[in-house]
């Protein structure tokens, strides 16, 4: 575990020992440097089924996260949240990463752990829910994430929800994957 001082609270940021696979197969994948139009339709089809102001489709590398995918609802707070990139300190979906399973914050403040993070005063993070982006080889590449910036009962049915959406996601890039292979062996 790492510690980090964030608004005066100890916040432990685990230590991810996957991130160099992570980062070269999210290179082979062409994902986590560039937005990505679909990424950011389906970021707003999941803060649509949870009713939340915000989703995203996180990628992780060692230094950073970045959104390659991201919604936010026009009527959301205008805090400057969500950005495209975070350092990997920031947030939640670092957690779910190295964790390697959903995490769900009804209210992050009934966390220590998690109450001290930078996201909480900075943006008015409230509550989280997540789920990772594990690819056909076992890496998690990242997560899909829903935020609201009140407390939120996301309950199993939230759960269930932002981990078939993150289900879906992975078979979408795994077909993507298919598809640029399937192109290079008709080139060569």
């Amino acid at each position: 575990m790492t510690y980090y001082e964030s608004t005066g609270h100890l916040l432990l940021t685990p230590v991810d020992r996957e991130a160099p696979a992570r980062v070269l197969r999210l290179r082979e994948l062409g994902l986590g440097e560039r937005t990505d139009g679909e990424l950011d339709a389906f970021a707003r089809r999941v803060a649509d089924e949870l009713a939340a102001p915000y989703a995203g489709v996180n990628f992780i590398s060692e230094e950073r996260q970045f959104f390659a995918g991201l919604h936010h609802a026009a009527d959301a707070p205008a805090s400057g949240y969500p950005a495209r990139a975070l350092p990997r300190d920031h947030g939640y979906c670092p957690h779910v990463v190295v964790r390697r399973r959903a995490l769900v914050l009804e209210d992050v403040r009934d966390f220590a752990r998690f109450a001290g993070n930078a996201v909480v005063d900075e943006s008015g993070v409230r509550s989280y829910a997540g789920a990772p982006l594990t690819d056909r080889r076992g890496i998690v590449l990242g997560t899909v994430c829903v935020v609201d910036v009140v407390p939120r009962r996301w309950g199993l049915a939230g759960l269930a929800t932002v981990k078939a959406l993150a289900a879906e996601l992975v078979e979408l890039l795994h077909g993507r994957e298919d598809r640029a292979a399937a192109l290079g062996a008709a080139r060569g």
